[in-house]
């Protein structure tokens, strides 16, 4: 493939746009609430509020990742297309005008349009069956001094330590319950209370009835992680550390007790440094925190899975003779009913939370702009309502698996070409546009009428 010799450029049509793909997206954030909902609950004191809100969240959708690339919208026909586009710097002192109350508002309206998302988008969250709510945290690193908040943390990096519950299925991508931005050197478990309770509030108030299963790695092995599923009348499963009583109890496990499993696919053991296709699950009953108050002391299942260690090589390079085989243990504490194999599949399902970390910093986190810490966390929110909308609308354009970037890629920046016909904009896209009926089937979702429930 070569370029053309002939070609020439000209900057000079007006109702030309290179993100077209923003209109049914924009129209399925304005049919499930979003606009409505930031004139309810957000009250930070900048003039029209919700359409500069909106016009961020437009931004990040767009691809951009710092305030300065909220200009990508400020082009050709898009102010045919959208009311409301406003200058970056505008944008810019709208996020420093944020508190962390307003953060807060920006919860809420999360929150919320993930009921009306859900509405409108079958699929995108279960009906009934099993829910995850998956927990973890994150070091966004930043640079320089002037950044509020940073610090350096477990990563051993400087940043700022962004923590997330995620809301999945078996069969449905994650979307983003809860996000937080905190100081860079917050301990991962601190909060975790409060936003599994959020996370299972989210999911009730979407009309989600299944089984939630509370879902995090060892460094939210704890009483307040555990209690919060507890109370929220949820399944939970947890990393456990190593501490003498769980060694104790792996210890005690009888050698017939131990089932083999292989997976369908291939894990990677970073410890080992090989790929994994074959273990060993067993369980036994445990009771975890017993150093805390009895009431706190919790009676469940201790499910550990064992991997065969690799046999050291000898100078020659051949393996050596094994006398006594060895393992690595990964254990996990749950209270859930499925079988071992079961149990042990679903946690290790776990990592999702990890790819849902790594298209944000792809995306819109892969800065954090502002040297307040306000409207970092502003910018965090809205990064996280950018993203269920991208999730929803992925699903509308039975897409339901697609990543963010690839949506932009096939949905959102695509060209198009603006005319005036009456009183009526006809939006031209291109001839032979490879994701054409997804992107009809999420302009019907859009602007049709909300599906009914079933009976």
């Amino acid at each position: 493939m070569k370029a053309s010799h002939s070609v020439r450029t000209v900057f000079d049509d007006p109702n030309l746009v290179s993100a077209a793909g923003l209109v049914p997206v924009l129209r399925l954030a304005e049919t499930a609430g979003l606009h409505d909902l930031l004139d309810e609950y957000l009250s930070v004191d900048s003039p029209a509020a919700t359409v500069k809100t909106a016009c961020v969240v437009a931004g990040m959708l767009a691809g951009a990742d710092s305030i300065d690339d909220l200009d990508l919208l400020r082009h050709g026909g898009m102010g045919k297309l959208f009311r409301g586009i406003r200058a970056p710097s505008t944008l810019g002192t709208h996020l420093r005008r944020f508190t962390h109350g307003h953060v807060q508002q920006l919860d809420a309206v999360n929150s919320r349009l993930i009921a009306g998302l859900a509405t409108r988008c079958r699929g995108l969250i279960g009906d009934s069956g099993l829910v995850l709510v998956d927990v973890d945290d994150t070091i966004g690193q930043v640079h320089g001094y002037a950044k509020q908040g940073a610090a350096y943390g477990y990563s051993g990096v400087k940043g700022l330590n962004l923590q997330l519950a995620t809301i999945s299925t078996p069969v449905s991508a994650p979307v983003i319950a809860q996000a937080r931005l905190r100081a860079g050197n917050t301990a991962s478990a601190a909060g975790a209370a409060r936003l599994v309770a959020q996370a299972v509030t989210t999911i009730r108030r979407a009309g989600v009835t299944g089984q939630v299963l509370a879902r995090a790695d060892s460094a939210y092995y704890g009483w307040a992680f555990v209690g919060a599923a507890l109370k929220a009348d949820a399944w939970f499963s947890v990393t456990a550390r190593m501490t003498p009583t769980v060694t104790a109890a792996i210890a005690g496990i009888a050698e017939p007790a131990w089932i083999p499993i292989r997976y369908p696919h291939a894990v990677y053991d970073h410890d080992e440094d090989r790929y994994v296709s074959d273990a060993e699950v067993a369980e036994t009953s445990f009771t975890a925190f017993t150093g805390r108050r009895s009431s706190e002391q919790v009676t469940c299942r201790l499910v550990v899975r064992r991997v065969r260690r690799l046999q050291p090589r000898t100078s020659d390079g051949s393996v050596q003779g094994e006398l006594f085989a060895t393992y690595r243990h990964h254990a996990f504490i749950t209270n859930s009913t499925l079988t071992t194999i079961a149990a042990d599949e679903r946690h290790r399902d776990h990592a999702i939370i990890e790819q849902v970390i790594a298209e944000l910093k792809d995306g819109p986190l892969a800065h954090l702009p502002s040297g307040k810490y306000a409207a970092n966390a502003a910018w965090t929110t809205c990064a996280v309502i950018a993203f269920n909308l991208a999730r929803a609308a992925a699903v509308a354009a039975d897409l339901a698996t697609i990543r963010w970037a690839s949506l932009r890629t096939k949905i959102i920046n695509i060209a198009g070409r603006i005319a005036t016909t009456g009183r009526r904009l006809d939006l031209h896209l291109p001839d032979g546009w490879a994701s054409e009926p997804g992107w009809q089937r999420l302009w019907a979702v859009a602007t049709g009428p909300p599906p009914l429930r079933p009976t």
